[in-house]
């Protein structure tokens, strides 16, 4: 586990790096954007086809989801309650909610669990984030954002619908897909693995260097302070905890139940930044709740990985 996570802190660096430098003169946002708009509509997709086709999907599956809901929505709840201690503003509270309530599923959690598992921990980090969070964040965390952005942003971008914003998604669509497939019994022929292989391969390093790129430093500050230690206490500490109690409850054993622990571990997700600037919520802040948690992320990870291991049968 040490070894994964210096050689992922080491391309998030590179991140950082390129930030600070603007190779070439191209600025961190302007890359950030190019790379995760080929991520989103073209590369995730392709991984996610691949994966859902032939992962085993059975109970397992549903009880990754539940772990997966059940945590984001109970970590809302810790959230409002821990609001009312810091006294924070309104923009402040939407942003700590986004941040402190959904992980980073996909753009760290992806590639850490298919780095310490393979083709099962990719099953499980895609079964989670797909199954559970993204639809949550898309219904939930836009309803949120809404309830504490500005409320002439809310009146100019709305947020649409719920269904409208899920279909928009293209690995929404492609998992829709890959699950037809799977359950219809439709091998995958070789070559569109192969082809989807190579796709899938760039995922994980460009989802790495993105998040790098987005990570800043210049807001930790004294009345910063209290919301981040919040986020990174509730985010690393309270919601993996409280899916590994999930976990056992539901039975979830092996690379399922370890994984689905990681996940709930995993520091705040990077998509919370397009909601906070649509609705002008605590940007600055949210920005320096995933630079605060992906940075602690790389020492609890590794903690949260031996503890789920020791505890967890299978593991």
């Amino acid at each position: 586990m040490l070894t994964v996570m210096t050689q992922m802190g080491a391309l998030i660096v590179a991140g950082v790096v390129w930030r600070l430098l603007r190779p070439g003169g191209l600025d961190a946002d302007t890359a950030r954007r190019v790379l995760t708009t080929l991520v989103y509509y073209l590369l995730l997709p392709a991984l996610v086809l691949q994966v859902l086709w032939t992962a085993p999907l059975g109970l397992d599956s549903l009880r990754i989801a539940l772990v997966a809901g059940t945590t984001v929505l109970a970590m809302v709840a810790v959230t409002l309650l821990a609001c009312r201690l810091c006294l924070a503003e309104r923009a402040a509270v939407g942003a700590m909610l986004l941040a402190a309530a959904w992980p980073n599923a996909t753009y760290l959690g992806l590639p850490v669990l298919d780095s310490l598992f393979g083709d099962a921990g990719r099953a499980v980090a895609i079964q989670y984030d797909l199954f559970a969070c993204l639809p949550l964040v898309l219904t939930l965390g836009i309803l949120l954002a809404r309830r504490y952005g500005d409320p002439e942003a809310v009146r100019l971008y709305g947020g649409g619908g719920a269904i409208r914003g899920l279909v928009a998604v293209p690995s929404i669509w492609a998992a829709v897909l890959g699950v037809a497939l799977n359950l219809a019994g439709l091998p995958l022929v070789t070559w569109l693995d192969t082809w989807l292989g190579f796709l899938a391969d760039s995922v994980a390093p460009l989802m790495l260097f993105s998040l790098g790129l987005a990570l800043v430093f210049d807001r930790f500050r004294g009345r910063d302070l209290r919301p981040l230690v919040m986020v990174s206490v509730i985010q690393l500490l309270i919601a993996p905890l409280f899916a590994l109690g999930l976990v056992w409850w539901v039975g979830l054993e092996g690379v399922p139940g370890i994984g689905s622990v990681l996940e709930a571990a995993m520091p705040a997700m990077v998509l919370g930044l397009v909601f906070c600037d649509r609705f002008r919520l605590d940007t600055g802040l949210y920005a320096a709740a995933v630079t605060l948690t992906t940075a602690l992320s790389l020492v609890t990870l590794p903690l949260w990985f031996a503890i789920a291991g020791y505890l967890i049968p299978g593991g």
